[in-house]
């Protein structure tokens, strides 16, 4: 059975199982461009026992990369329980790595090597085995979101503020609301922030003073970034028109309460 939905006797909650990340953006994909509006949580894999010991998924996973990232891939990749199996210098100076690691280290992973890389990474991975489970470090995926903070319509000066903070998710003129994700903190903490800020005006305005701000083009939120970057915390919330990212709890002190 390559896909099972099963009801998770929450109303409108179904845990759907598939083959891997890109088998259930497929699925989320067609419902999208069918009219289906839905959200979907962080990805999970699958255990089960065998004689009595918990398993899990492991993956066979090569790299190709530039030789001046092998460092960050080996890092990275070990962080995650990824066992080396062999690594080769092509004549073009690239190296290629392969790796057995458990399923639960990859979520994630994808991206940040591009990230570290600069997108220079090749990165294939095949379902190999089922293993005893390992201690992986929870906080291997762990991030900051920038989080609006008010519901309203993006501008120039308030992106011009939040991107000094991190990476932006959305450009100008672009509807908010509170608890959506608009960018990726540049630290592993979440910020709260008004992109929707206008500037005050004042009886006297420097000539030019409008013309000085400079947007870096956001990230384009793509299905299977957002199903690579949520947190525990987090939603991927999925129309006919829009993919976005948002906090579970919207309200900033709703969350702040529920993590105490």
């Amino acid at each position: 059975m390559a896909l099972i939905v099963e009801d998770n006797d929450q109303g409108d909650t179904f845990l759907v199982s598939g083959r891997g990340e890109l088998h259930l953006a497929v699925l989320i994909e067609t419902m999208r461009r069918e009219g289906f509006e839905l959200q979907v949580s962080q990805p999970q894999v699958i255990f089960h026992e065998e004689n009595g010991v918990k398993m899990e998924p492991y993956e066979m996973v090569t790299v190709d990369v530039p030789s001046e990232y092998q460092g960050t891939i080996i890092e990275e990749i070990g962080k995650r329980a990824g066992t080396m199996l062999s690594m080769d210098t092509a004549p073009n100076g690239d190296v290629h790595l392969e790796y057995n690691m458990p399923t639960r280290g990859l979520i994630g992973l994808k991206n940040l090597l591009l990230t570290r890389t600069r997108g220079t990474a090749v990165i294939n991975n095949l379902f190999d085995s089922y293993k005893p489970v390992h201690d992986i470090d929870s906080h291997t995926n762990d991030h900051g979101s920038l989080i609006a903070s008010e519901p309203g319509i993006s501008n120039a000066y308030g992106l011009n503020n939040a991107q000094e903070r991190g990476v932006m998710f959305i450009g100008p003129a672009v509807e908010v609301y509170e608890g959506m994700v608009v960018g990726q903190n540049a630290l592993d903490n979440d910020i709260e922030l008004n992109v929707c800020k206008t500037k005050k005006l004042t009886n006297m305005r420097s000539s030019g003073a409008d013309d000085a701000i400079i947007l870096v083009p956001p990230r384009p939120v793509e299905l299977d970034f957002a199903m690579e970057y949520i947190g525990p915390d987090e939603l991927v919330e999925v129309t006919p028109k829009s993919i976005r990212i948002r906090k579970r709890i919207l309200n900033a002190g709703d969350r702040k309460r529920a993590s105490r």
